[in-house]
């Protein structure tokens, strides 16, 4: 394991459109001791053409071609297989990190010793251009916390294996960062958050997260399919992450 690496997990399907802006955000960043595993899967636009490109430009991009459809959680665990990196990193490929992501976050979590942090982000339309909302970082979540409010940003992440020890996302279509989060956090890994925009969330029409109803729905799967939890504890929770997700679309706002 390479001491301070931070290895960055990039599924990437039929990205063609945004993928050479993600890539590039990593490229610029400050912070450059990095690998960047992209797992395409099983694209059939001109996404890895342009994954190619970007790899014989930069060895430390390191493309995976899947042969079939997998989804996304079996195609970001590909990538988290041959990581060598200390810190592990979530960006999906179509959205974008601001040039100090990388640098500020590593040493925020070096400052305070501690294995699992997130940070604010900035919510962009399909275009790029600015939704003019910020979703900002709480201080603190513990698991119970994150179970009433789902604020976690999986491209803000960074999580020091030295600390977690390996880890793979739960095989689930949907919702398996949270369930990730889940499992750390049970673990007494508390997630602590730097209240600065640090990255740029690209909201994509036929996304499962553009879809609330249906977000909603995956919520509740983890609740009692994962974390198994009793129907009435569930509906509190549910209540509470109805009600959080409301003040985060109509407050957060810059």
């Amino acid at each position: 394991m390479n001491n301070n690496k931070v290895s960055i997990i990039t599924p990437a399907h039929n990205s063609a459109k945004y993928i050479a802006d993600t890539i590039e955000s990593v490229i610029n960043q400050t912070y450059q001791n990095w690998e960047m595993i992209i797992i395409d899967d099983y694209s059939t636009d001109n996404s890895k053409d342009i994954i190619n490109e970007y790899s014989k430009k930069d060895k430390r991009i390191v493309p995976i071609f899947l042969e079939t459809n997998l989804g996304a959680a079996q195609a970001r665990n590909s990538g988290l297989k041959i990581a060598s990196g200390r810190y592990i990193a979530f960006l999906d490929s179509d959205d974008q990190w601001f040039q100090y992501k990388l640098e500020k976050q590593v040493k925020f979590m070096q400052d305070k010793n501690i294995s699992f942090s997130f940070t604010s982000y900035e919510v962009i339309n399909d275009d790029g251009s600015p939704a003019k909302k910020i979703i900002k970082a709480p201080k603190k979540i513990n698991y119970n916390s994150y179970l009433r409010n789902t604020i976690i940003g999986c491209l803000t992440v960074i999580i020091d294996k030295s600390k977690t020890g390996d880890f793979l996302m739960p095989n689930i279509k949907s919702s398996h960062d949270m369930a990730l989060w889940l499992s750390l956090l049970k673990k007494g890994h508390n997630a602590f958050g730097m209240d600065e925009c640090l990255a740029k969330y690209r909201i994509v029409s036929d996304s499962n997260t553009a879809n609330k109803w249906k977000a909603a729905k995956d919520v509740w799967k983890v609740y009692r399919n994962i974390e198994h939890l009793g129907i009435i504890y569930s509906l509190f929770c549910f209540l509470n992450y109805s009600i959080n997700a409301s003040v985060k679309r109509i407050y957060f706002k810059k």
